[in-house]
């Protein structure tokens, strides 16, 4: 039963833990049905109930100290060599486990920037600290940030695939809707056309259904992280769509741009016109630009200057995001300076990272014109893993 992906990402694990100094990495987790640590799926492939954690050392050992009623499941689970049950206390077996490893820095689920790092409740870094306050490991623990970004954002051959395939059949879908999209219906009947398709056929959504896929019709629509609404498409509107799938555990994250045409129109008026041109330029210079070793604040200048020196506004977000496990992967972000993006846009960006390319802008009395496109970083810039929207869909119902 055991998940060769997860083996996969352990080795993985392991050699960057030797790549980073890092000796030990040891997730601490409990009741996981109530609070689940992010890398579970990833490194581990079950949850636990009582007190356990989760040892990955970078000499590729994998040791499981968990409650004794856990031990059968986590045998035929099948991810970790050594399982260590324990009855009445986790402490005892923990520190024997250090004790035989001796590391002199242990990389634990905490993180101040990335939420995938940050599973570690401040009740279980309690408990943890006092399970290690009369052993000298206390002192040796470090924040797991490091690893994880590392870890997901370095997609495999077989990760990658699996995003191509929830990339393919999310285009399906937006070649559907776009047959579906006429004047007089809602948002809302946008999006259950398409989550329709999603569940007839076997996908799961790439994030909450309550804003997958988010559809905006017509200007004054609501924020970019909102759900549908009733508001009702008209001619002259310009509709943007933000949708994407699960496909075998991997996540797509697209978004395409439609004109609904007036009476006699055969085209998008021009301010219509120059509004997408200027997005999907924006996209296309930033790919440009996009390679390994680069600064994620680097490549959201190109987009977010090129859209400024247009006479529009700078879109308010980050220009893309990771994509893998979950449609918010990764550690890097191509994202402008602010505080509110921590550490993340100054991460080296690496080879084999997914990214999304995502800016926007407003077009005055139309609506919002986007697309979102997604890339793989390769040995020598960047690929499109999306076939690019160049031109805008055009409704003439």
């Amino acid at each position: 039963m055991t998940n060769p992906m997860i083996i996969e990402k352990q080795n993985q694990a392991a050699a960057i833990l030797r790549e980073k100094n890092i000796d030990m990495w040891l997730t601490f987790v409990r009741e996981t049905g109530n609070i689940k640590d992010p890398m579970l799926d990833m490194i581990v492939g079950t949850g636990a109930t009582w007190h356990s954690a989760f040892i990955l050392t970078n000499t590729g050992e994998t040791i499981a100290v968990i409650g004794s009623l856990e031990e059968a499941n986590m045998k035929t689970v099948g991810t970790f060599k050594t399982i260590k049950p324990y009855l009445k206390s986790v402490k005892e077996d923990l520190i024997k486990v250090l004790d035989e490893y001796k590391p002199e820095k242990i990389a634990i689920n905490y993180s101040r920037n990335s939420s995938l790092a940050d599973g570690l409740t401040y009740g279980m870094y309690l408990e943890l600290t006092n399970i290690l306050k009369d052993t000298p490991y206390l002192e040796k623990l470090v924040s797991s940030e490091e690893i994880v970004s590392a870890l997901r954002g370095r997609k495999s051959t077989s990760e990658i695939d699996n995003i191509k395939s929830a990339i393919k059949e999310t285009l399906i879908i937006f070649d559907e809707v776009t047959g579906f999209i006429q004047p007089g219906k809602t948002e809302k009947e946008i999006a259950q056309f398409v989550i329709s398709k999603v569940k007839e056929r076997g996908f799961e959504l790439a994030w909450d259904e309550e804003h997958c896929p988010a559809v905006f019709t017509g200007p004054d629509t609501a924020g970019a992280h909102s759900g549908p609404t009733d508001k009702k498409i008209e001619r002259g509107h310009v509709i943007n769509m933000d949708f994407g799938i699960k496909y075998n555990g991997y996540c797509s994250d697209l978004q395409r741009t439609w004109y609904v045409l007036r009476e006699g129109e055969n085209n998008a008026p021009e301010e219509v016109l120059k509004g997408f041109n200027v997005i999907r330029d924006s996209i296309q210079m930033a790919a440009a630009e996009l390679k390994a070793g680069k600064q994620g604040c680097e490549i959201d200048d190109i987009a977010r200057n090129h859209i400024v020196e247009n006479g529009y506004e700078e879109y308010p977000h980050g220009l893309g995001h990771q994509v893998g496990k979950a449609a918010h992967d990764g550690g890097a972000l191509m994202a402008p300076r602010w505080e509110r993006y921590g550490n993340l846009p100054f991460i080296k960006i690496e080879e084999s990272n997914v990214f999304t390319i995502e800016p926007r802008l407003t077009i005055e009395g139309y609506g919002i014109a986007t697309m979102e496109e997604i890339v793989v970083v390769t040995k020598d810039g960047c690929e499109f893993l999306s076939e690019p929207q160049n031109e805008i869909y055009l409704i003439k119902q």
